[in-house]
């Protein structure tokens, strides 16, 4: 049986869920230890597929841009972490409505995801 935590739930997400087990076996089984994902790591992973290696760059870039948190609040809608289109266009990920009332009270209330303590710094 397959172990399953943010991880798994993150690489699922992206549709590239046969890393998972990999990810967790070289010790990424947390998305803060995810944000310092680079190609040497994505070698020792053993993703080779140029298209799944673009993929998962994009995507650590989104979590150290926007903190860890912000993947809880886009695993419930897979196409939120669909990264394709950020560099054609330049515009934001799509929000649905909740997600951004949500985001607009966070701000509201001076809660920044991507400071501590809700996300920790990339060394």
């Amino acid at each position: 049986m397959a172990v399953s935590n943010i991880v798994c739930e993150w690489l699922k997400a992206l549709g590239l869920s046969q890393y998972s087990q990999s990810f967790l076996d070289n010790g990424y089984d947390d998305l803060e230890i995810c944000k310092q994902v680079g190609d040497p790591d994505l070698d020792a992973i053993g993703v080779e597929n140029p298209s799944h290696r673009h993929k998962l760059l994009k995507s650590v870039r989104c979590l150290r841009e926007k903190g860890a948190a912000s993947v809880y609040f886009q695993i419930n809608d897979p196409s939120l972490l669909d990264l394709d289109g950020l560099e054609r266009d330049n515009s934001p990920i799509m929000m649905t409505e909740l997600d951004r009332i949500i985001m607009e009270q966070l701000k509201a209330d001076g809660v920044c995801l991507t400071a501590h303590p809700y996300s920790s710094p990339v060394s």
